[in-house]
């Protein structure tokens, strides 16, 4: 009892880590888009890709991300805590409201990228995947009398695996789909069997999709009880993965996003994110030629998921997976029904994984 007790407070915690990097990514992208995060001169020193601590608390109220300063402090910290941002040079450990240089890691090549973050970057290039899979293994399913939104079966998502290329033999998706479970990225629905190729029923247990809000990293209450693992916040939420449900499931087109990534100067960007030992086992990206960026066509007018998806209609469905570089995804998303790609920049991951602007 004990052992099984640990195993799942340590489940809680990576869930924990994964609610925490993902809120952390969002958050970057958008002090990027705000300007918030550029190059700023201290002492006779030029720091690209920093902020000042007091006004990212002054942007975190105004954009009603924390309802006072000491909240607002607080959430910061805890990014820290979590090795999401750090002092420029390291010299304080603690976040202060005040003019001190702040930076994320994520923008300077320092985040640590052990086992656990890649297990969980692996896990969410699968979810993304699985999320825009036009016959998805992710569906409505049934079990014992309840039905469990965007489930899988065992066998089902080894067979994906294999069919796709990312496990060469039923033997090694087994031992990715269990470390994936070990993580908190997936779970047996009702929680009581580990992963096996099989036709129990599993989820995922992290929706990557949803716009996290940071005051949900300090309002997040665990449960370690028998019936769940996840926070109230999480499990109630409308697009959470934990959802029962007895309606049916509706379909979720690939089209639409709310990821609004933004471009910057890069240094060979998609080189250096590919001489990385840190992300050789995880994907695999073809060079690809330079395209142009910052086109002046758009959309001319919306387009519905069914005219879309329509048999017949003049649109390709594909899906891409851009792995970031310290700078980002380096392409800039716009619009909506559908969103389209605006921009992308030369040289980097969303080039180098095939992404066009025309």
């Amino acid at each position: 009892m004990e052992r099984t007790s640990s195993v799942r407070k340590k489940t809680l915690a990576r869930q924990h880590k994964a609610e925490v990097m993902i809120a952390g990514e969002q958050l970057r992208l958008k002090l990027h888009d705000g300007k918030l995060i550029k190059e700023r001169r201290y002492h006779l020193r030029t720091y690209p890709n920093c902020l000042v601590g007091q006004e990212l608390i002054d942007w975190l109220l105004s954009h009603k991300e924390a309802p006072d300063r000491t909240t607002a402090v607080c959430l910061i910290q805890h990014l820290m805590d979590h090795d999401i941002v750090h002092h420029v040079c390291d010299k304080y450990s603690t976040f202060q409201d005040a003019k001190r240089l702040y930076r994320f890691r994520k923008d300077d090549g320092t985040f640590p990228f052990n086992t656990e973050v890649k297990i969980f970057m692996r896990g969410q290039q699968l979810y993304e995947q699985l999320i825009g899979d036009k016959n998805s293994i992710l569906q409505l399913r049934e079990e014992h009398g309840v039905a469990y939104k965007r489930a899988f079966l065992g066998c089902q998502l080894i067979d994906w695996l294999i069919q796709t290329g990312e496990a060469e033999s039923r033997r090694r998706g087994l031992e990715l789909c269990r470390a994936l479970q070990v993580h908190g990225i997936i779970q047996h629905v009702s929680k009581k069997h580990e992963f096996f190729d099989s036709g129990l029923l599993y989820q995922f247990c992290i929706n990557f999709r949803r716009r996290r809000r940071l005051s949900e990293l300090l309002n997040e209450t665990e449960q370690n009880t028998e019936e769940g693992l996840v926070s109230r916040e999480e499990s109630h939420h409308q697009d959470s993965p934990f959802l029962v449900c007895k309606n049916s499931l509706h379909d979720e087109s690939g089209f639409q996003t709310e990821l609004k990534p933004v471009t910057a100067d890069r240094r060979g960007s998609f080189n250096s994110l590919k001489n990385r030992s840190d992300f050789s086992s995880f994907t695999t990206l073809s060079p690809s030629s330079v395209f142009q960026c910052n086109p002046k066509s758009v959309i001319n007018r919306n387009f519905t998921c069914e005219e879309l998806l329509a048999p017949g209609a003049p649109f390709i469905k594909k899906v891409l997976t851009v792995i970031g570089d310290d700078l980002g995804w380096g392409l800039v998303v716009r619009g909506k029904a559908p969103c389209y790609v605006q921009a992308v920049d030369p040289g980097s991951p969303a080039a180098a994984a095939g992404i066009k602007a025309r």
